[in-house]
Formats: structure tokens, sequence, C-alpha cells
């Protein structure tokens, strides 16, 4: 597995891999219509907007397998002034869970912060239904410090917890 920098060639690759991730695990949060219809170019648009003109506060790292990207995290460096930093998307494809790709995404997330200089903690917002991506980040040891409304894709709204870690060393 080779982990690197993401840049404005994985666009098309990334935005597949997200919208495939939303439509399995987040059906029921977004609406039908939104997860059949345009994620994909909702996606291709995000993307490509970070990657050709990417912020000095973005951290974008793919997890790579034969030349096919399986997993990404994006990170959004000194964003909380309390938490840190936002893993704002992370991400595994469906046939590389449970391989490690997404706690060593993590620990480049928690690796990018750590470079950035003065420590700082790191936190993420995870769908209250997304049980399975809640387990995954308590025993990363990640704390679960409230519960957020925001509105959906598409459209309605979904309840999000927050997971922080104060200390994001333990990732590494």
């Amino acid at each position: 597995m080779n982990y690197r920098p993401a840049t404005e060639h994985d666009i098309e690759a990334i935005a597949a891999l997200h919208a495939d991730s939303w439509r399995r695990h987040y059906r029921g949060d977004f609406s039908d219509e939104y997860l059949d219809g345009d994620v994909l170019d909702d996606r291709r648009a995000v993307w490509t907007g970070r990657l050709t003109a990417p912020d000095d506060a973005d951290h974008t790292v793919v997890a790579e397998a034969d030349g096919t990207i399986v997993g990404f995290a994006h990170t959004i460096l000194d964003d909380d002034p309390i938490d840190g930093a936002l893993v704002d998307n992370l991400h595994v494809a469906h046939d590389a869970k449970r391989g490690g790709v997404g706690s060593r995404l993590m620990a480049h997330a928690a690796s990018a912060v750590m470079t950035r200089g003065e420590i700082k903690g790191l936190y993420l917002l995870v769908l209250e239904s997304n049980t399975a991506a809640q387990a995954f980040y308590t025993a990363r040891g990640g704390e679960c410090t409230g519960r957020e409304v925001s509105e959906a894709p598409g459209d309605g709204t979904v309840v999000g917890l927050r997971y922080v870690w104060r200390d994001p060393t333990i990732l590494l």
C-alpha cells in the first residue's frame, strides 16, 4: 500500500470512491433521490475545487494499491480553536476495509497536525447512524464529545457525533 498526497489527477477516483461510500453508508440519512442522482457530480465538483486550488490548511492523502485509490483522508488544519484540525473526509473502498487502511489514513492526518507545529487536537463528525465508524474511532482513542445537527446534502438534516483526539499522537 502506498500513501501519498492527493493531486488533481486523483479527482475522478476520489469522487467515485466518495460517492460509492456515501451510497453504501448514508442511505436513510441522505435522500435516496440525491444518492441515486447527483452525488457523483457533487463530489466531483467538491474534489475539483479542493485539488485544483488547494488551501494551505488542507491536507489530502490517498491510499493506493496497484495504482488504484482505495482510500483517502481530507484534513482541514487549524479548523477549530478548541478541537484543532478537522478530518472532514475519511473513506476506504468497501473491498479494502478491515485491512488497516483507515488506521493509516488517521495516522497521516495526525502526522499533518504534528508537522504543523504546535500540538493541537484532531476531530471529526460521524453520522449518528454510522455505528461501525463510531466503533472504529472509539477503538483508536477518539472521545465522543457531543451531537450536532446539520443540513444533509440534497435535503433534510442529519445528526453527527463529534469525536475528538486531544492528543493526536495516539494515532501515530
